[in-house]
């Protein structure tokens, strides 16, 4: 979590979040609306006690083809195998830059030796991997290209996202912003030029290119080249709030619903009243949403 907020976030009491048995109905509800895919992301899924029992729960879901997770890669080592076994097939983890010092410095307290100790594991538990890197123009713009042969080089794909004024923009730089096409400029200075694919595409928010030999690169553009109309993407945080966009504050709580005594009928309703009031676009350009990323994750 950034310095910054540590006087404005609240952490909720444990009362508050959402118990596994209540995830995982939630889940089978939404797999009944055709929901296939179920990522686990942040805050940090690996610090909530039985990680591993949450992830074979929802992988036992009915319908659920996909049980995938976004995790700072820390505890990789120790939990890749059993996450694996347990039903997950893919990560995404964190990796801002190569150099030890500056991750510490990007991540708050990061240690970037963990974090590849971490991801060899995940490939030797035979899990999908995808690098995920903030990319900022006074940062790591000058390890774009690092950060992608590191990812090549391991058959991993290497992802990079635009800077987005989350937090009602106090941690926004609008001069540290790299955009998609200078990213993709930088790439190919180095590899050569890139054309779009479709292969690692899955109607999600990263559009992906690709270069000879398999590599590819995913971009997420949601500052330059926006891909609002597409999305398809719910975000249900660990207390139940059902949000339909990243960009807006608005969310329908589902733990209320279910709290109340509600059924799934009932649950269904909440969530159609909240994917029915999804708005055109985000609103990254005024001022951002107040909400925070460590609430929402990546």
């Amino acid at each position: 979590m950034p310095e910054e907020l540590g006087d404005q976030v609240e952490f909720e009491a444990r009362a508050q979040v959402l118990t596994f048995e209540e995830i995982t109905r939630l889940v089978r509800v939404f797999s009944k609306l055709g929901v296939r895919k179920i990522r686990l992301t942040g805050g940090e899924p690996t610090v909530r006690k039985g990680i591993v029992d949450l992830v074979a729960r929802i992988a036992n879901v009915a319908g659920i083809e996909q049980v995938v997770m976004t995790t700072n890669g820390h505890l990789l080592d120790e939990l890749a195998a059993p996450l694996a076994r347990a039903g997950l097939s893919a990560i995404n983890v964190s990796l801002d830059s190569l150099d030890p010092d500056k991750f510490a410095r990007l991540s708050g307290r990061g240690e970037l030796a963990r974090v590849v100790a971490g991801i060899d594991a995940a490939r030797a538990a035979g899990l999908a991997i995808k690098t995920n890197a903030v990319a900022l123009a006074n940062e790591n713009a000058d390890e774009v290209a690092a950060l992608c042969r590191f990812a090549w080089e391991r058959g991993i794909t290497p992802r990079f996202i635009e800077h987005m004024p989350m937090s009602g923009g106090r941690l926004y730089d609008q001069g540290a912003e790299l955009s998609a096409a200078r990213i993709r400029s930088l790439v190919e200075a180095e590899f050569g030029p890139l054309v779009v694919s479709q292969a690692g595409r899955d109607a999600g928010p990263a559009r992906y290119w690709a270069l000879p030999g398999g590599r590819e690169v995913g971009i997420i553009s949601a500052m330059t080249e926006h891909f609002c109309d597409d999305c398809n993407r719910l975000r249900l945080t660990a207390t139940g709030a059902l949000h339909a966009c990243l960009g807006h504050d608005d969310a329908v709580s589902l733990r209320d619903v279910m709290r109340r005594g509600g059924t799934d009928d009932d649950v269904i309703a909440a969530i159609s009243s909240s994917v029915t009031g999804k708005r055109a676009g985000h609103a990254f350009q005024q001022q951002g949403p107040q909400k925070h990323m460590i609430t929402m994750g990546g």
